[in-house]
């Protein structure tokens, strides 16, 4: 039985991103993504183990605007070939909680879901 633990809505937020570890710089695809963290399929040769430290990096522009993360490695799944690891948000600087506040803005379609997001977040559920 898969028991649904997230408190926060994610979307589904195909993109490509970079993903920083003490190994080194892996490119990846965030696959869905929320105030708390994302879901990225990884290269085989990252090598990543829950507990790991790590900073995703999502460019959104040419501009060099991005999303950057502190994050911690929750999970990591390997199915049909394709590795993927669930990423927990441990620090966000300002400039990327704006922008990805904008982004589940965008993707919600709702204010008031948009703000009981932010709501939560900030009570610290």
């Amino acid at each position: 039985m898969n028991i649904e633990r997230r408190q926060h809505a994610r979307i589904a937020f195909l993109a490509p991103a970079q993903l920083v570890t003490g190994q080194g710089k892996f490119d990846a695809q965030v696959l869905d993504l929320s105030f708390k963290g994302a879901l990225v399929r990884t290269p085989p040769e990252a090598l990543l183990s829950p507990g790991d430290a790590c900073t995703l990096r999502l460019p959104l522009d040419p501009l060099d605007d991005d999303i950057r993360m502190e994050m911690r490695i929750a999970h990591v799944d390997a199915r049909d070939s394709e590795r993927r690891a669930g990423l927990l948000c441990q620090s966000i600087d300002i400039d990327s909680m704006t922008h990805l506040r904008r982004l589940v803005e965008l993707n919600l379609g709702d204010p008031a879901l948009l703000e009981r997001e932010l709501s939560a977040l900030i009570a610290g559920e």
